[in-house]
């Protein structure tokens, strides 16, 4: 995930890794349940238990669902597999609320620091821009695409600050109205295929108690 998988790395980028894992069924008839999610082992990496990564994404979560659609897969299951084919029954018009709402929240942070800095950070200005280009273009086609293309170029200028502030922020500005028009049209349905989510989440978890 993050700048390798949108295609933004630089020497120097980190490599952050998620993943989803699924606890056995047998650990949820105890009275100590599995976890949610687990940090680490290695160092930018994290995991979330199925049922809970089902939930996140089904909620439109910009995390979740970027993961479903990563370029880069490093390690698959066959429970997996089957998971990477279902990301589109996740996908509804929802995600104008959520990607939307999380780059609401990054705006206030860096309209704070504008405040009390006198400058953006100027890296999360660059990832705000790409948030709402990525919103934008799933409401307007109803595919996710994370690699940014030929938008390389132009957000890196901005993370190296070569755009003045106000530059960026009528960008923020037009991206966000953009995405509000696209709403209308989009191909998108309303909300989730929460059903083939629930179905295989109940497979998945038949399949392991059985095996158990």
């Amino acid at each position: 995930m993050g700048s390798r998988a949108f295609g933004l790395a630089t020497e120097g980028s980190d490599t952050d890794r998620r993943g989803v894992f699924q606890a056995p069924t047998p650990q949820f008839w105890r009275l100590a349940k599995p976890p949610t999610h687990v940090a680490g082992p290695g160092e930018e990496q994290f995991s979330w238990e199925l049922e809970r990564f089902c939930v996140l994404a089904l909620r439109a979560d910009p995390n979740a669902l970027e993961c479903l659609h990563s370029p880069h897969v490093e390690h698959v299951t066959d429970t997996g597999r089957e998971l990477l084919a279902l990301r589109g029954a996740f996908l509804s018009r929802r995600v104008h609320t959520t990607f939307t709402g999380y780059a609401a929240g990054q705006r206030k942070k860096l309209d704070a620091d504008m405040r009390l800095h006198g400058g953006p950070r100027w890296k999360h200005a660059m990832h705000l821009l790409r948030l709402l280009m990525s919103c934008r273009d799933l409401l307007r086609t109803g595919e996710l695409t994370i690699d940014v293309g030929d938008r390389r170029e132009p957000l890196l200028a901005v993370k190296r600050g070569e755009v003045p502030w106000p530059e960026a922020e009528a960008w923020m500005g037009r991206l966000a109205a953009e995405a509000r028009e696209a709403v209308r049209d989009s191909p998108l349905p309303a909300e989730p295929d929460q059903d083939r989510v629930a179905d295989f989440l109940l497979r998945a978890r038949r399949a392991s108690a059985l095996a158990a």
